[in-house]
């Protein structure tokens, strides 16, 4: 793999830093100027229709970014992931996400593997499962069918999934309902299990390698609690039907068959992945396997048909129309040459009300790098901290620091035109008068409001200040004909690509994680310290030998 264009040595990036020092931002000018601009920047990626025109944008900032995307060679490096190379080169590994949502009958082939054949012979599998559980012919120890699936996991193959789960719940099976656990405090497992039926709860226990701290304590605490409330109903009464029942309720995501074995679930109920698929990168993988259950194949296939076409699109749209490019470069133009440090998103959308957190772990830990890929220091700012809620609630919380603050905050705005639920207030549809929220919005953080408009409406002088909106907040709006599973995936495989392409500029590897190593390494050289052992303890720093000093003399049994 060839070193990293260093971006700060380019034509573009000395453009691009003479045109921000001339840059006054002046929105509504640029519009007034312009009775184009909308149609000039608003673009379509599959169901997407993306509008640009309120970003800091214009046609020499526009060629500017194009020239950097050429200069450091983003179209090479795109190709080169798509086709399989070790892109991923701290773990030498190709990065194929892309792949797991080729049709049957594309031709992909890797390391002297069929890519493609690989997939889709896993997906049959998930598949015949789903619609075992689906269908009721997959059932519990008591020979009743499944009703509540828990899906075990953390990071990726617990962010992916949930997202997705909320999103698209109008396609979820009646009476079928999915849990999610991660997080290694009992009390997520406690909460999620405490009101279930074991004879009908099915376990998925999402971890590649099995070995997952958290994941795969979480797994340990549902076999009890499984083994446990059926010995008490009698379902259970000696090892051999523990085994069964372990067997009936519990499958996994893994390729570890050996450790899923040694656990009591049967190998042939495993689902496994590749080390191409990035945990983050996973959920259209076998971790997506709680959603094909929850979803049915048509929309599982829909879904993944979604990826897909922002896959293709992003493959293969010209530079000036192509969508995850110019958003992926505008948050570039952001976060390297306005210091914009953080970026929010805000669906107008309750089903998406989780996907701000998925996109944390996508962009954060993706992006969030201090090296490039060949080891050499980064020569300009990384990464961005991604976060938002759904409108109208945010606009009650933190649209206050996005309009008035003194920090530069992009944000992307999302919004379906049909919703889910249409419901009216007396004659107010209801959908309609979120949009106009979803509308209004952006046009105010564009325009805001002048001293003088703010006098007209006849405020006092000395709160004018006040009351001024200075405007000039960039913003994306981003729209689709309906929240389908289509539309989902299609919004996934766009952030995708975007962070991809600030990767590239950047010259980092956004494909691995190293970052989240040392602290789980560090737990489990403190963990004896937590339980008493004094010698442990003596090794700490003196912080946190005080921390655990207090946790030990205030924790109650």
């Amino acid at each position: 793999m060839t070193a990293p264009v260093d971006p700060t040595t380019t034509s573009a990036w000395a453009e691009l830093t003479k045109l921000h020092e001339g840059f006054t931002p002046d929105l509504k000018g640029a519009f007034a100027s312009d009775p184009e601009r909308a149609q000039r920047f608003t673009f379509d990626a599959a169901d997407l229709h993306v509008d640009l025109s309120k970003n800091f944008l214009d046609d020499e900032i526009l060629a500017a970014l194009l020239k950097l995307a050429d200069e450091v060679k983003i179209a090479e490096r795109r190709e080169a992931m798509y086709t399989g190379e070790h892109i991923n080169v701290t773990e030498d590994r190709a990065v194929l996400h892309t792949a797991l949502r080729l049709p049957s009958d594309a031709q992909l082939e890797v390391d002297g593997q069929d890519v493609v054949a690989d997939v889709h012979q896993t997906l049959a599998k998930i598949h015949d499962f789903a619609e075992q559980v689906r269908g009721g012919s997959w059932t519990g120890i008591t020979g009743r069918p499944i009703s509540t699936v828990v899906n075990i996991g953390i990071g990726g193959s617990d962010l992916g999934p949930v997202m997705v789960y909320e999103a698209l719940k109008p396609y979820v099976k009646a009476g079928l309902e999915c849990r999610f656990v991660s997080n290694i405090d009992p009390t997520d497992m406690a909460e999620k299990t405490k009101d279930l039926d074991p004879e009908t709860t099915l376990f998925i226990v999402a971890s590649k390698t099995f070995t997952t701290l958290e994941t795969l304590t979480n797994a340990r605490l549902a076999r009890e609690w499984l083994l446990g409330r059926l010995k008490d109903s009698g379902a259970v009464t000696d090892e051999a039907s523990s085994t069964e029942a372990v067997k009936k309720h519990f499958v996994a995501v893994s390729t570890a068959l050996d450790k899923v074995e040694a656990f009591g679930i049967d190998p042939n109920n495993a689902f496994g992945f590749w080390n191409w698929v990035g945990g983050r990168y996973s959920v259209d993988s076998a971790v997506g396997t709680v959603l094909a259950v929850a979803l049915g194949k048509q929309a599982f296939t829909e879904f993944l048909s979604g990826f897909h076409a922002i896959d293709e699109h992003f493959r293969t749209a010209e530079a000036e129309q192509n969508v995850p490019l110019l958003m992926g470069l505008l948050n570039v133009w952001y976060v390297n040459f306005f210091q914009a440090a953080s970026h929010a998103v805000l669906p107008y959308a309750q089903y998406l009300h989780r996907f701000p957190a998925y996109l944390q772990q996508l962009t954060m830990e993706s992006n969030g790098k201090s090296v490039r890929w060949d080891g050499s220091a980064v020569t300009t700012d990384t990464g961005e901290i991604f976060w938002g809620e759904p409108g109208t609630n945010g606009q009650h919380a933190f649209y206050q620091l996005i309009h008035q603050g003194t920090r530069l905050i992009p944000a992307d705005f999302i919004a379906v035109a049909t919703p889910a639920n249409p419901l009216k207030d007396g004659e107010t549809d209801v959908h309609e008068l979120f949009l106009s929220n979803f509308f209004a919005q952006t046009a105010a953080l564009a325009f805001g409001k002048t001293a003088d408009e703010v006098r007209a409406e006849g405020t006092a002088e000395a709160v004018v200040p006040a009351r001024v909106f200075e405007g000039n907040r960039p913003t994306t709006s981003i729209m689709a004909p309906a929240l389908t599973p289509g539309v989902v995936g299609q919004l996934i495989a766009l952030y995708e690509h975007i962070t991809f392409v600030e990767g590239v500029v950047w010259g980092i590897d956004s494909f691995d994680q190293w970052g989240v190593e040392l602290g789980k390494q560090l737990a489990l050289k403190i963990a004896p310290a937590v339980q008493g052992d004094e010698a442990a303890k003596a090794e700490q720093d003196s912080s946190t030998q005080s921390l655990i000093d207090y946790y030990l003399a205030n924790r109650k049994r």
